[in-house]
């Protein structure tokens, strides 16, 4: 039976899977650097699209299904704005696990900045 640790792990995995599949679309990225400026309504973000607005409503639900934005009821209109603090710790969480920080990088680094110094002289 898995333990506690192993669901959580599993989750986070779901979560950093459904922020790429999000990521993968580039109407879904051009929406999420429309959302980084400022909150907008659907058809504010429509309206900067040659789509319907049935599939700016998708792209939205995919965007907000991956935590990266949320919308806000406000009169008769819904606002979306970013989560920033979901993509940044989605992708400081990928980049940590692919390329982890560690000693021996940095000794690589260090000597191959280095070398690139002596090859300049």
């Amino acid at each position: 039976m898995p333990d506690q640790t192993d669901a959580a792990a599993a989750a986070e995995t779901g979560g950093i899977q459904k922020v790429f599949e999000a990521l993968s679309s580039a109407a879904r990225r051009k929406i999420l650097a429309y959302l980084a400026h400022s909150s907008l309504t659907a058809g504010e973000i429509a309206d900067r699209f040659d789509m319907s607005k049935p599939s700016i409503s998708q792209h939205l639900g995919v965007l907000e299904s991956a935590g990266l934005v949320r919308k806000e009821k406000r009169g008769q209109y819904v606002h979306y704005s970013i989560v920033q603090e979901s993509l940044a710790n989605t992708l400081n969480s990928y980049v940590q696990e692919v390329c982890p920080v560690s000693r021996p990088l940095k000794k690589e680094s260090a000597a191959l900045k280095d070398r690139s110094d002596a090859d300049e002289s």
